[in-house]
């Protein structure tokens, strides 16, 4: 039900890490250069709104792009750091740059037993030709998955699970409120963010980009 409150959401500016290909994850990087410059956007775009209460995560990217934003707003009382709408965690990948992910890991971790003998068959050019497919396989099973978790970390699904929590008790805590809210928030929560408000398939919500300078803004 629409009660005429608003919700602003944003993802951080970029990071080292977001620079760099790295998995990022729970890891706590700076902004770049170019980071705090799509902060800076994300604050001239929200300059003009008005908002009692504000979110942000323990990680520091989080907190410096909320920062360039609230310079603007005096008005806003009320900052709540809440972990629900932290990064993915990507458990033992957190900070692996992509491109050695795809070299290495991947193919370490894959079962190659799914291929029994037939593996073991291959010449050592064409063994070498399936461990790199296996490795991007694993790559994209893992960055786009739905279910799959990374060792020790966290699935789109899992992720899902906190954030819904999160979208309920904000609803819970406008409603008493009644203010608008502003979230600074990290790239796939706000992925979850938005496939639950846009009551988006998996598929749509695996496929978007999250900018670094764009505000999402939903009625609660």
């Amino acid at each position: 039900m629409n009660n005429g409150f608003k919700v602003f959401l944003f993802r951080h500016g970029q990071t080292t890490f977001n620079r760099d290909g790295r998995f990022t994850g729970w890891l706590d990087p700076r902004l770049t250069k170019l980071g705090e410059k799509q902060a800076r956007i994300v604050a001239r775009k929200l300059k003009n709104k008005k908002f009692g209460i504000a979110f942000y995560t323990r990680l520091r990217r989080s907190k410096q792009t909320l920062k360039e934003v609230l310079r603007h707003h005096p008005e806003c009382k009320t900052i709540i750091k809440d972990d629900k709408m932290i990064e993915r965690n990507y458990g033992n990948l957190n900070g692996v740059s992509h491109k050695s992910f795809i070299r290495g890991v991947g193919k370490k971790l894959y079962d190659l037993e799914v291929f029994g003998d037939a593996f073991e068959d291959l010449s050592k050019e064409n063994r070498g030709k399936i461990e790199e497919f296996l490795g991007e396989e694993e790559y994209n099973l893992i960055h786009r998955g739905f279910n799959v978790p990374p060792p020790n970390g966290e699935s789109f699904a899992m992720v899902e699970k906190r954030v819904k929590r999160f979208i309920e008790n904000l609803k819970m805590l406008i409603r008493k409120e009644k203010t608008n809210v502003v979230i600074s928030a990290h790239g796939n929560a706000i992925r979850l963010f938005r496939k639950i408000m846009e009551n988006a398939s998996q598929e749509e919500a695996l496929k978007w980009f999250i900018p670094y300078d764009k505000v999402y803004e939903y009625d609660l």
